[in-house]
């Protein structure tokens, strides 16, 4: 009887929440998910958190691909932010919120895959979709952070705003080529995500037809891994691409890199590296944490913008070089939107690199010159090592302290994200799709870096997500109007490829003269 009378009152719940407001409740191809109403400076939106994609990838499912979700019984509170994959925390600045903002704000555990769902209010019919995918040297990040805050982007620009957690560090790449676990899980856990969308977002009032992706740093190089990646292309129909791509020298390794880190991972866990199975099997149980605290024992040489398990080349997601598959063509053929900051290496000096601090003016001596440039380009040889030296050398002001520290930023900044998005923007303009690029110059008035590290990398995302809109975080409103700007730009571009002209952006042609230059029509800047 007792039964009876909970199924009754649950029903009669479900039925009272209907009727009060039938936008919080709908029903997936899974199960029935509540979402919540949150408030935005204009309006409602209607947010679904935590909304399970895949099955939690624990024992024997640890490293591997995932697996879709089953469906649920009942009704799913979809109303709290899901927990965080496991994964490092920058306790480097501790209290410092330069760092905090970046760390996980919930729990952490390997039941992890949910994405979150921002829907605009009244439910829209037929809305474009933008599916985040965060960043974080595919190291750290979670899709719960303040600054991923999806409701004032869907409420200001009527789109449907998508995010997703997936595996980073080892549980999410490590990998054995030529074994049970080939690698790219993370990727793998995205993919799933989108799968999911592609089936379920008309649910929520969106269009499946019009997905764009965006993400920034690893999230960027994890948009560029689905746009060449043949398996994925059929989930969405744009690209944004914020200071990342596959083709970075930090995005992927071979698959001999790759089984090295992961036997030395093995073996700073106490592991056996006689064969696979027997690894794995030690490594499945391994406590999670255990082995994030041991990911940066497989890191052999002190590096600069360098992470210990990333995506690799297995043959089946990212089938060749990505450089390769750029230069022949192998993508999807679609509209990009892609830039960077003006100061992309600043962020990633302060760990490390000689003479280097957030709590000084850094100036540079000539000693530091040097010995940071074998740490920014641990691969370079001798040839290499020099020509760089006499590239970013003022021959005029040799032991000028600023100078050098701006040269060894520029260097940072240069090889490992302005050169290779520029190098991508140019493959696929080449190719004749339309490509548009951005130049981020805009610091944030509440930045709590140094003036020295200028524009960093990462922080154009709180005006893309409209965090400025937030009164209450004291940005200006210069700084509102902008990032008002900024949304408009990105959704028109989600919407319709920038089938109108905007001021704000150049388009990229790839027919140029000059086959070392590249130039932007319109008010941007040219790169030589």
């Amino acid at each position: 009887m007792w039964l009876v009378s909970l199924l009754w009152l649950s029903l009669s719940l479900v039925m009272k929440i209907m009727a009060e407001d039938p936008e919080v409740m709908v029903w997936t191809k899974d199960g029935q998910v509540l979402g919540k109403r949150v408030e935005a400076p204009l309006g409602s939106v209607t947010a679904f958190l935590g909304i399970p994609y895949g099955e939690a990838p624990v024992g024997e499912r640890r490293f591997k691909k995932p697996e879709p979700r089953q469906p649920w019984k009942g009704l799913l509170q979809a109303t709290q932010f899901p927990n965080s994959c496991y994964q490092f925390e920058d306790t480097e600045f501790p209290g410092f919120w330069g760092t905090e903002m970046w760390n996980a704000n919930t729990p952490m555990s390997e039941d992890c895959l949910f994405l979150n769902i921002w829907v605009p209010s009244p439910q829209p019919q037929n809305a474009t979709v933008m599916v985040w995918i965060f960043g974080g040297g595919f190291a750290y990040g979670t899709s719960s952070l303040n600054v991923y805050d999806g409701r004032y982007l869907a409420q200001a620009e009527g789109v449907i705003v998508v995010s997703m957690n997936y595996r980073v560090g080892a549980l999410g790449f490590l990998s054995l080529p030529g074994g049970p676990v080939p690698g790219n899980a993370g990727l793998f856990d995205q993919q799933l995500a989108l799968r999911w969308v592609h089936g379920n977002i008309h649910r929520f009032g969106g269009n499946p037809q019009s997905v764009t992706l965006f993400g920034e740093s690893a999230g960027g190089a994890s948009v560029a891994s689905h746009l060449l990646s043949r398996h994925s292309q059929q989930f969405f129909q744009r690209a944004i691409l914020q200071s990342g791509v596959l083709n970075a020298p930090w995005a992927t390794v071979e698959d001999a890199e790759a089984r090295r880190r992961a036997e030395a991972l093995a073996q700073a866990l106490g592991c056996t590296t006689d064969s696979d199975n027997e690894l794995l099997h030690c490594l499945y149980a391994k406590p999670p944490q255990e082995i994030v605290n041991k990911e940066g024992d497989v890191v052999i040489e002190p590096s600069i913008f360098r992470f210990p398990f990333v995506p690799v080349v297995d043959g089946h997601f990212i089938i060749d070089s990505p450089t390769v598959l750029l230069q022949q063509g192998i993508f999807k053929k679609t509209d990009l939107l892609l830039g960077v900051n003006r100061n992309e290496g600043s962020f990633f000096l302060i760990y490390g690199a000689p003479g280097f601090s957030k709590d000084h003016e850094s100036l540079i001596s000539r000693e530091d010159f040097l010995e940071n440039i074998p740490m920014i380009v641990p691969q370079g040889n001798e040839v290499s090592l020099d020509a760089i030296v006499l590239q970013y050398t003022d021959w005029l002001a040799q032991n000028d302290a600023m100078k050098n520290r701006d040269a060894i930023e520029d260097m940072v900044g240069d090889y490992n994200v302005i050169c290779p998005v520029v190098e991508m923007a140019a493959r696929y303009a080449e190719f004749g799709n339309n490509v548009y690029f951005y130049f981020f110059d805009q610091r944030a008035s509440n930045l709590p870096w140094p003036q020295w590290m200028g524009v960093l990398h990462g922080y154009e995302i709180e005006f893309v997500f409209g965090l400025p809109l937030n009164r209450s975080l004291r940005y200006t409103s210069e700084e509102r109007a902008f990032s008002r700007e900024l949304m408009h730009s990105w959704a028109m571009f989600a919407k319709t490829g920038f089938r109108e002209k905007l001021q704000m952006f150049g388009r990229l042609d790839g027919r140029t003269d000059d086959a070392q230059s590249l130039k932007l029509s319109g008010t941007m800047f040219e790169v030589s």
